[in-house]
């Protein structure tokens, strides 16, 4: 009964348009005071401060701050210089520039959405200007931006570490190792989707360009005065500056590129914790940006630590809800039911993987990554470590699942931020996502019954 009344009343909330984190809150809330009267409610605040007090998780908020950091420090403007002077001059280069920045920043932000504010205004203008209709390049670049909770360092995968703890033990760096061979095959199916989009105008070649998708991003938009820092270039400026050539675009780049092996070599060398990898990647952003590019200002420190704090606000939120949420469904083993359940309607593997994967699909296009996993990893984990699926595999299949969740609709949260970015309409992103999402689905199979894809990389090193 409980857990008719727990899940009925969160997808209750849901359906009246709650946001997540509230309709997981409330929903417990209405569940523990069905268990044992409105005494019962007297558990929230400690299960909630336990949850976000955990100092595993203190790496996300720092991780997000690096990411806001560096978007306000011009890196992300620099990661696109150099992804154009690689592979800008190419036929349909503009579009892989899209998907190799968005790699370049997925493994520095570990989000999807901030991977996609970050680089989505500088290049769906210029898409659009390069000839590719705007529901494509909206598509594209929200498409790109999933990526950002596959390569390491990835915020789900903390979560999934911790959450997945209770029933089998996995390194969080084990987890990062293991999404970087996910996250290029990736990258490869989205440049591969990417070579078909239709053009609907000429070509426009800027001037000094190298043909093609010619035309650099520059260096726009220094902010050493004081002005507006992180303020990427319009789509105009984007087309009317000559490709860089590699060299000066790498150059200029160098500072940013070092930020994952910065993040990544401390983890992987054991110099330091994946939480304090993620304090190094915040100050060493903020050192960049002040006395490097010197685009930002000490008065715009106020402005940073704000949007990070919002952005950090609303994930921990949404960590603490989940939390006591989770907590109802250990306490009246519901989690163990619904496995149980789950196993009995048949024995073969490949089949119950296929049933995850169902069951996965459809609550991504509802609800965000975080709050997915901790409502699903107590059900899913232990029916698939039971059917003989290794807890790596477990992991990297769930973050690649509800990566595709971030561009499923109604909820995809990708697909509103970039839509906001090209002010297109979302049923007009919604068309466009299409050959993206069939080529992400085709590497979540991939991943799925291939466990090599997952454990090759970690077992060669040693994780």
């Amino acid at each position: 009964m409980i857990g008719g009344v727990l899940f009925g009343s969160f997808f209750v909330l849901l359906l009246l348009g709650v946001p997540v984190a509230f309709s997981l809150g409330v929903a417990a809330c209405i569940s523990l005071v069905a268990m044992g009267g409105f005494g019962e409610l007297s558990i929230v605040p400690n299960v909630f401060t336990a949850s976000v007090a955990s100092e595993t998780l203190l790496a996300i908020p720092f991780f997000i701050l690096a990411g806001v950091i560096m978007e306000y420090a011009g890196i992300s403007r620099r990661l696109v210089d150099l992804a154009h002077a690689c592979v800008g001059g190419r036929k349909h280069g503009l579009a892989i520039v899209v998907i190799v920045a968005a790699f370049f920043f997925s493994a520095i932000s570990g989000s999807g959405p901030a991977t996609v504010a970050a680089i989505g205004s500088i290049l769906i203008p210029a898409l659009i200007r390069h000839g590719y209709a705007a529901r494509h390049a909206t598509s594209l670049l929200a498409s790109a931006g999933s990526m950002g909770i596959i390569v390491p360092p990835s915020v789900a995968f903390i979560v999934f570490a911790v959450v997945v703890s209770d029933y089998a033990g996995v390194s969080i760096v084990r987890l990062f190792v293991a999404g970087i061979v996910p996250g290029i095959l990736l990258a490869v199916a989205l440049v591969a989707a990417s070579l078909f989009l239709p053009r609907t105008q000429p070509v426009k070649v800027a001037a000094g360009g190298s043909g093609g998708d010619a035309g650099g991003t520059g260096d726009h938009g220094g902010t050493a005065d004081g002005g507006d820092a992180g303020t990427p270039p319009s789509g105009e400026a984007l087309d009317a500056t000559a490709s860089q050539g590699f060299a000066a675009s790498f150059g200029k780049a160098i500072p940013g590129l070092l930020v994952p092996l910065i993040i990544l070599g401390g983890i992987y060398g054991g110099i330091v914790t994946p939480t304090e990898s993620a304090v190094v990647a915040a100050v060493y952003a903020l050192l960049v940006g002040l006395f490097v590019y010197r685009e930002i200002s000490p008065r715009q420190l106020y402005r940073i630590l704000v949007t990070a704090s919002a952005q950090s606000a609303v994930v921990m939120l949404i960590v603490g809800a989940a939390s006591v949420f989770a907590y109802v469904v250990t306490v009246n083993q519901i989690a163990e039911d619904l496995s149980d359940a789950l196993l009995g309607l048949t024995d073969n593997t490949v089949l119950i993987v296929l049933l995850a994967i169902v069951v996965l699909l459809i609550v991504g296009a509802f609800i965000d990554a975080v709050s997915a996993l901790y409502l699903f990893v107590p059900i899913i984990a232990p029916v698939l470590l039971e059917a003989g699926v290794d807890v790596t595999t477990i992991g990297v299949m769930m973050v690649v699942n509800l990566a595709l969740g971030l561009v499923t609709p109604p909820v995809g949260v990708n697909l509103f931020v970039a839509a906001g970015i090209a002010k297109v309409p979302l049923i007009e992103v919604v068309k466009g996502i299409r050959p993206f999402f069939a080529a992400g689905l085709i590497v979540l199979l991939l991943v799925s019954y291939v466990p090599q894809l997952s454990n090759w990389l970690p077992d060669l090193l040693g994780f």
